[in-house]
């Protein structure tokens, strides 16, 4: 059974692209619009930071790296899904800034997600053959690795005491859900629900964040200039 935040970590969540969700980053992301015109195109901006359509081909070349695949595949009209998430991720890092003094360093969970983006790889030649094909250093990524984990840190502190989860939810969880999952997947007993409590308490209230996520990425979004424009 995977764990919401694993899938929020993984494409970083429903508002941010589709969270529950690669994740993405909005580190490294944006130049000053008007320079920005002059020498690539601008397909959003936030305030007067431009986000240009060479930032969403990278950031789509990196998702594909991080979630094991060539970085080499054509976009094609997904880039209008990027370019919002990275509109999105722009708006949390924002909101980081804000918080900054109060943040603690992310450094060590960005190396262990680039041990786990490594593990996606059959070997290491076809890991560091995808490395040289994205065309990032390794450092480049660990600082959007550490982006994406402080964007997921902001979002929990703010939403979790919002995502209150009573008991007659979990045992709804465990009867509908649990018990027939476990029942499919394996030919033992379930476990009895005193024993998955904890667990599944934090998969409803991870579940319970994903729902709330945009509707607070909206409030951000509604004090910001925010423009869209077509590639």
């Amino acid at each position: 059974m995977n764990h919401p935040l694993g899938r929020r970590r993984k494409i970083l969540g429903m508002a941010l692209g589709g969270l529950a969700l690669v994740l993405e980053m909005a580190a490294g992301v944006g130049t000053p619009a008007a320079a920005a015109e002059s020498v690539d195109r601008v397909v959003a901006s936030v305030d007067n930071i431009a986000i240009t359509q060479n930032d969403a081909e990278k950031q789509y070349r990196l998702e594909l790296f991080l979630n094991g695949r060539s970085p080499e595949e054509a976009p094609g009209s997904s880039l209008e899904g990027v370019r919002d998430r990275l509109i999105n991720h722009l708006l949390m890092e924002q909101e980081a800034e804000v918080e900054a003094g109060n943040l603690p360093d992310f450094s060590t969970q960005a190396e262990k997600a680039w041990e786990e983006v490594r593990g996606k790889y059959a070997s290491e030649e076809t890991f560091q053959a995808a490395l040289e094909k994205l065309g990032m250093s390794r450092q480049e990524i660990l600082g959007r690795l550490q982006a994406q984990e402080r964007t997921l840190y902001l979002i929990d502190e703010r939403l979790r005491p919002a995502a209150w989860v009573d008991l007659s939810e979990i045992e709804s969880y465990y009867n509908e859900t649990f018990v027939p999952e476990y029942e499919r997947r394996r030919a033992s007993k379930p476990p009895p629900l005193e024993e998955v409590e904890s667990q599944i308490r934090e998969i409803l209230v991870q579940k319970k964040i994903d729902q709330l996520l945009p509707n607070w990425l909206e409030e951000i979004r509604t004090g910001r200039r925010v423009r869209v424009h077509s590639f």
